[in-house]
């Protein structure tokens, strides 16, 4: 008796993709509105800041700071990106099928990493 592997996602299951991929676009989407917040802010005290004489010292900690906000900025809107791109998958139907052996990805990966494109097996191997 030979098992047949399933193909595809059944609706049911793509709709719990779908609703976990909102959940985390919505956090994201969250996190990035805090850390613009948080870059205005710096940016603004440096604004201020500049009025007065500030020691060297302060200003290296403030740019610091700044670039730290606009890499976590730049790093939560790639992460947006990729949650859309999975929206997509599931709208055209390539969610959670593996692009190299055609096998459905683990449930467990998807909810990790849910624009992907690879089971864990074709990721690890080299081409």
């Amino acid at each position: 008796m030979t098992v047949s592997k399933k193909k595809k996602w059944t609706q049911k299951e793509l709709e719990k993709f779908k609703t976990l991929i909102l959940e985390k676009r919505e956090v994201v989407t969250a996190e990035l509105l805090e850390a613009k917040e948080k870059a205005d802010e710096v940016l603004n005290n440096n604004s201020t800041n500049a009025i007065y004489s500030s020691h060297m010292a302060d200003a290296g900690s403030d740019q610091q700071e700044m670039e730290k906000n606009y890499y976590m900025m730049n790093r939560e809107n790639n992460y947006l990106q990729y949650l859309e791109r999975a929206l997509t998958m599931i709208n055209d139907g390539s969610f959670g099928i593996c692009t190299r052996c055609g096998e459905l990805i683990d449930k467990e990966r998807l909810i990790e990493v849910p624009h992907t494109f690879s089971c864990f097996d074709c990721k690890s191997t080299p081409a």
